[in-house]
């Protein structure tokens, strides 16, 4: 493995994003590793590591498209948007027809305007807002343009709807869920969230941390 250049990862649910980097320059005895693009502490997936020389390519593979397969749960919308926030608000999951469903997602296809979440790692005069809003003190970022290429509904079992993704770099998965929710006057927030494709790379192509640590702990021993 050349570790001057790219390591895929299969993030698990539990750690956050920077523990898995710390994890995987310790197993590399990398001097740089660095990641392109946050993944959630509860989400999975597909993580672009890149390794000493490799992270000049970071900014190339952070503002690529990215594909996730996602569920979105009805009924309650929590202060983060997703299963880690406090409940903020909460209804009887109404009777929905399929047809209204997938209206509301085909809705937000193509080109649209996305307010960041005030519970994210976008900074304000330096300070990441997830910081500010547990400090009592939440700033909303403007509304940015973001793409959604294909929103396709794999299952609707209410309250409980999942659905497959791609869309542009720097789009927030649990605030479309959240706006699903409020177009269908009900709420929601995302309860599971896996990134498949990052950059033109995919999950299939990825090495979970448990068979990094057996590659690395078998070379160390040759």
């Amino acid at each position: 493995m050349n570790t001057d250049e790219i390591l895929l990862i299969d993030k698990p649910a539990g750690i956050s994003s920077a523990k898995l980097v710390a994890i995987v320059k310790r197993r590399l005895n990398a001097k740089k590793v660095g990641h392109a693009g946050t993944l959630d502490p509860f989400a999975t997936g597909l993580m672009i590591c890149c390794i000493n020389k490799g992270t000049k390519l970071a900014g190339t593979f952070l503002h690529g498209n990215k594909t996730y397969q996602a569920t979105l749960r009805l009924g309650i919308e929590t202060d983060t948007q997703d299963l880690t926030g406090q409940v903020i608000s909460e209804c009887e999951c109404p009777e929905i027809s399929e047809e209204r469903i997938i209206s509301a997602f085909k809705s937000f296809e193509g080109e649209t305007e996305q307010v960041p979440p005030v519970y994210s790692a976008l900074k304000h005069n330096g300070v990441p807002l997830y910081k500010l809003a547990r400090q009592g003190t939440p700033v909303e970022k403007p509304a940015r343009t973001i793409h959604i290429y294909q929103l396709q509904i794999d299952e609707i079992s209410l309250p409980e709807i999942r659905f497959t993704v791609s869309c542009s770099g720097g789009t927030y998965i649990r605030t479309l869920a959240s706006d699903i929710g409020k177009i269908l006057g009900c709420g929601a927030h995302l309860i599971a969230l896996r990134r498949i494709e990052c950059g033109g790379f995919f999950i299939d192509q990825a090495v979970t941390l448990e068979q990094l640590e057996t590659t690395y702990q078998s070379e160390s021993h040759k």
